[in-house]
C-alpha cells in the first residue's frame, strides 16, 4: 500500500512540473522575451559602442519591433559561423544581423521579406570630379575595394570588366581604402552599400555614392527556426507596419544618411 502511495505522489509531481514546462514555453511563445542573435563587430548594423552596448541599425530595427509586439528583446552575440546551429538549438529565436537570404539558408531556415537589398555600389571623392556614373565609366580609373570581398569575388569572375581598369587596389578593409580615396590615391571604392553608406555618414563633405549596383544584388532578411511561424508572422506585421508608417525609414536615415529599405 505505501509501494502504491508512494508511486502516486510521483506521478502527480511529474504531472505538475510537465504542466509547468508547458506553461512557460506557451507563455514564451505568446509574449515572452525575444532572443536575437547577431555578430557583435558588424557595424552598423550591429556593434558594440564606446560604452560596450550593442547598438546599430538592424538593433533598432530589432527594439521598436519587440516594443509593437508587447515584448522584451534580448541582444546576444554569437559565433556567427554557428549561427544555424543556435537557431536550431532554441538558444537564439531569431537571427536578426545583415543575413543574405539564400536558397541554401532556406532549406534550414524560415526567413521574412527581403527588408533590404545588399549591392555593391560606387564610392567617389564629393562633387564626382572623376564623372563616374556606374561600371563602364571606371573603366582606365584606380579601384579600390576589401580583399574577399564580394566585389574582389566580382573582380575575378569577370576578367574584362577587371582588365578595363587602371588598377584594381585590394586593402585590408574598406576603412583604409576610403582613406585612400580621400586623399586622391585611388579615383573610385566598389563594395558593400551598407559599410560605404555608413563610412560616408560620417564624412559627409568628402565622398558621396553613385546610386548604382555594381554586379549581383542580394537581400537581407530575419531568420526564424524553420518550425516557428507564428514569431516569423508576427515580426513580419510590425515590420510592414514599419515600413508603412516610415519609421524604417527614419531608422535608415540614422544609420546611413539615406533610405535604403526595401519597399
Amino acid at each position: 500500500m505505501k509501494k502504491f502511495l508512494v508511486l502516486c505522489m510521483m506521478l502527480v509531481l511529474a504531472a505538475g512540473v510537465l504542466a509547468g514546462c508547458g506553461n512557460d514555453a506557451a507563455k514564451k511563445d505568446e509574449g515572452g522575451k525575444i532572443v536575437v542573435g547577431l555578430d557583435d563587430n558588424f557595424p552598423p548594423m550591429g556593434f558594440k559602442d564606446e560604452n560596450n552596448e550593442i547598438v546599430g541599425f538592424d538593433i533598432d530595427l530589432a527594439k521598436e519591433a519587440a516594443k509593437r509586439l508587447g515584448r522584451e528583446v534580448e541582444f546576444k552575440a554569437i559565433d556567427w559561423s554557428s549561427k544555424e546551429a543556435e537557431l536550431q538549438s532554441g538558444r537564439v529565436d531569431v537571427l536578426w544581423n545583415g543575413l543574405d537570404i539564400t536558397e541554401k539558408r532556406k532549406e534550414n531556415m524560415l526567413f521574412s521579406e527581403p527588408y533590404m537589398d545588399n549591392r555593391q555600389i560606387i564610392f567617389v571623392v564629393k562633387g564626382n570630379p572623376a564623372g563616374i556614373k556606374d561600371e563602364a565609366t571606371l573603366a582606365g580609373k584606380t579601384v579600390g575595394t576589401q580583399s574577399g570581398s564580394t566585389t574582389e569575388e566580382y573582380l575575378d569572375k569577370n576578367a574584362a570588366f577587371k582588365a578595363s581598369l587602371k588598377e584594381a587596389k585590394m586593402y585590408p578593409d574598406f576603412i583604409n581604402a576610403f582613406m585612400d580615396l580621400e586623399n586622391g590615391r585611388i579615383d573610385a571604392v566598389v563594395g558593400d552599400e551598407i559599410v560605404g553608406r555608413y563610412y560616408i555618414s560620417k564624412h559627409p563633405d568628402k565622398l558621396e555614392a553613385v546610386d548604382v549596383a555594381v554586379g549581383p544584388i542580394s537581400t537581407f532578411g530575419i531568420a526564424f527556426k524553420k518550425d516557428n511561424q507564428k514569431l516569423r508572422d508576427e515580426v513580419q506585421k510590425v515590420i510592414d507596419e514599419m515600413v508603412k508608417d516610415g519609421t524604417a525609414s527614419k531608422v535608415s536615415e540614422k544609420w546611413f544618411a539615406a533610405d535604403i529599405i526595401k519597399k
